[in-house]
Parts: C-alpha cells; sequence; structure tokens
C-alpha cells in the first residue's frame, strides 16, 4: 500500500467512528462517543501526515508531529494546525476515561461525560475529518 491508500483507509475508519458516535448519540451514550471521537481525530490527523509523506507515530496525539511538520501543508490547512493539535491533545487525554472511568473518584465512565462533553468531541472530530479529506481530494486532484 502506498501513503495513499493509507490515508483513505485511515479517512475511511473515521468516517464510520463518527457514524457509531452519531448512532451512540441517540442512545445518550456520551463516554462512548467521547472515545469513538477520539479514535476519528487520530486516524484524520495520521491520514494527513500520510497525505505528506509523514509516517505516523504508533502513538494516539500526532499533534506535535503535525505542528513539527506544518511547513509540508498548504496554507489552507497549516491556519488549522494549532486548533486540531488541541483537539488531538484534549481527546487524547479522555481516551482512557472515557472506556475506564476515574478509578481516583470511583467514578464509571458512563457519569463521566455529558450530552455537551459529546456534541463538543463530535464537532471536532467532525471538522478534522472535513479537513483531511480535502486535503486527500486536493492530493489527489494533482
Amino acid at each position: 500500500m502506498n501513503f495513499d491508500q493509507f490515508a483513505y483507509s485511515y479517512i475511511s475508519q473515521a468516517e464510520e467512528r463518527i457514524n457509531l458516535a452519531r448512532v451512540e448519540n441517540e442512545r445518550k451514550k456520551y463516554n462512548i462517543i467521547v472515545r469513538l471521537c477520539q479514535e476519528a481525530v487520530e486516524l484524520s490527523l495520521k491520514a494527513c501526515l500520510r497525505l505528506v509523506n509523514i509516517e505516523p507515530p504508533k502513538f494516539y496525539d500526532v499533534g506535535p508531529i503535525l505542528k513539527n511538520n506544518a511547513d509540508k501543508f498548504p496554507q489552507w490547512f497549516k491556519e488549522k494546525i494549532d486548533l486540531f493539535v488541541s483537539y488531538s491533545r484534549s481527546l487524547r487525554k479522555e481516551r482512557e476515561l472515557s472506556m475506564y472511568g476515574d478509578e481516583e473518584s470511583n467514578t464509571p465512565p458512563e457519569l463521566l461525560y455529558s450530552e455537551y462533553d459529546s456534541q463538543q468531541a463530535l464537532k471536532m472530530a467532525e471538522e478534522v475529518l472535513d479537513y483531511a479529506k480535502k486535503l486527500y481530494e486536493e492530493k489527489r486532484n494533482r
């Protein structure tokens, strides 16, 4: 597989996570939505890295890699990098909590998140995915 095929796969997987998050929204499973959105942001950003020929690392928050390679992206994407780095870092912090809960406070994951939290996570994931798709299309059409 080349970078574009991996990027396409990551984008498709991110879309699927967002679709699943929307289903969970109907069930009010807010912690699951947050977890799925973290995965969608991670996959979308890893797709973006691949599209500029950077092998993404095997960890969850690729924000620093994105920031250190900002010069490889088109201007319209560069303008969003700080925001996307913030999204990635923020959702990365929620990855384990959204699945396992907070053992320090003895709070299960279902009680840690609200509809607001899930809607914010969904908004972040959708925005990053939109930019990943645009970057993919731009590269494909060259």
